[in-house]
């Protein structure tokens, strides 16, 4: 609760002092549990790490090295008047404690610290070497930590990364997460004239850049749900049978997804399950709008100026640069006269696919079924975690993605929640993880 009532909002400038007082909450634990720990400054927020000391072997035995990753920021919690309670007061109703940061990714990174605080408290020698990075721009990219990586690779090298920033596969069902999609953000510019002009005077004769920005959108996907920019698909890897066969027999329910979120209906690419969409297959959202007249009443302005947030998830094979030419390539053959358009990248990375056959995935099984009682499944996830990909490329490492958390925890909503039974689940299996991985 008391990182949680911290609102480290990453992307609000006016919450920079917050962001810096998380970063040192979590110092300040490493360091009491007698961690070594540093802070590593960056032209963003600090660079949080601590390390376990490396267990005596004998001969040549080298225990395996794991690298614990998550982060201190958390998403804005807007819109504020969708809460039961205050997004950073946490307050705990039917065992879920509700704040923003609870389950992405406080609650979640935290299973990790106190199973290893708690480790060293017992006096007991940890078998394994555990190393921490927790960062404070993951809901921001995470461009700094990006630009340290090569500069801190002997600091962090290890043998596997350890995340818990997704979900379970649903009540009970715990998961391990074998690929994650990448993501490209957008935020696409319509000018018009060269102000806002009465609707009455000018409606009908000049191009509305508000009507141009939903034509440039609605050109970008079809009826079907399948994205129509030329050659968005060229690079796209399928999905191999083995993953499809083993999706299927989770027995997923469309209906009762479509409840959970308050849906009638599903949508998406024709030809795929829901789990293949949003797991493995790309996809096309508008995050945000903004044009004309937003306050209360009536205004009738043709507005001069419109703008839309946009994002895409992708999936291994495609790299955001490529789509960032064929977006622009795409915009210069729709946009209608009469407005000029810009297209601003905002941050992309490439999917993430983990070694679903490691001995660290089997060492996980082992640790997660102690705890949660039932074997985990495995599972991809539709969310990003742009950093994992680097990971594997600078240090040479397999991913470990166990997910704590459940897919109605609202994580970026109003009312975000964490299960304190699965919190709890979370440290048992994290101690477990460590006992089994120094079995390897």
């Amino acid at each position: 609760m008391q990182w949680l009532r911290i609102a480290s909002i990453s992307s609000d400038s006016s919450a920079r002092q917050n962001v810096h007082l998380a970063a040192e909450w979590v110092k300040n634990k490493f360091e009491a549990a007698g961690l070594k720990t540093e802070s590593f400054e960056t032209a963003g927020f600090p660079l949080i790490y601590a390390e376990t000391p490396l267990p005596a072997t004998e001969g040549e035995k080298k225990p395996p090295v794991a690298l614990v990753y998550g982060h201190y920021d958390v998403q804005p919690p807007e819109p504020l008047e969708l809460w039961n309670s205050p997004p950073f007061e946490p307050v705990v109703r039917d065992n879920q404690i509700y704040a923003r940061g609870a389950t992405d990714d406080k609650g979640q990174v935290l299973t990790h610290v106190i199973a290893v605080c708690e480790w060293l408290a017992s006096g007991r020698t940890l078998p394994i070497q555990v190393k921490f990075l927790i960062e404070g721009e993951e809901e921001v990219g995470s461009a700094n930590l990006e630009e340290h990586l090569p500069r801190l690779a002997e600091t962090l090298a290890c043998d596997v990364v350890v995340v818990s920033d997704s979900s379970q596969y649903g009540p009970g069902r715990p998961a391990i997460t074998c690929g994650l999609r990448g993501i490209a953000t957008y935020e696409l510019f319509v000018d018009g004239p060269s102000h806002d002009l009465h609707s009455g005077s000018f409606g009908g004769a000049v191009m509305n850049p508000a009507i141009a920005l939903c034509h440039m959108l609605s050109s970008m996907i079809d009826k079907d749900g399948r994205i129509a920019v030329a050659g968005f698909y060229d690079d796209v890897l399928p999905i191999p049978e083995i993953e499809r066969e083993a999706w299927k027999r989770l027995g997923s329910d469309d209906a009762e997804f479509a409840r959970s979120v308050g849906v009638d209906t599903l949508a998406g690419e024709p030809g795929f399950t829901t789990d293949e969409r949003r797991w493995a297959r790309p996809s096309f959202d508008i995050n945000g709008l903004t044009s004309g007249h937003q306050g209360e009443g009536v205004k009738t302005v043709l507005p001069a100026k419109a703008s839309a947030k946009f994002s895409h998830r992708l999936v291994p094979g495609q790299d955001p640069k490529t789509i960032t030419q064929k977006l622009q390539e795409h915009f210069t053959q729709h946009c209608p006269a009469g407005v000029k358009f810009k297209l601003k990248p905002d941050h992309g990375a490439g999917a993430m696919l983990a070694d679903a056959s490691s001995p660290y995935t089997k060492a996980a099984s082992i640790a997660v079924e102690s705890s949660f009682g039932v074997p985990p499944v495995m599972i991809r996830e539709g969310g990003s975690i742009p950093i994992l990909a680097r990971f594997q490329e600078v240090l040479d490492c397999d991913v470990l993605l166990l997910g704590w958390g459940q897919n109605d925890d609202a994580a970026h909503s109003p009312n975000e929640k964490f299960s304190l039974t699965d919190f709890q689940r979370g440290i048992q299996a994290s101690a477990a993880l460590w006992q089994e991985m120094g079995r390897i």
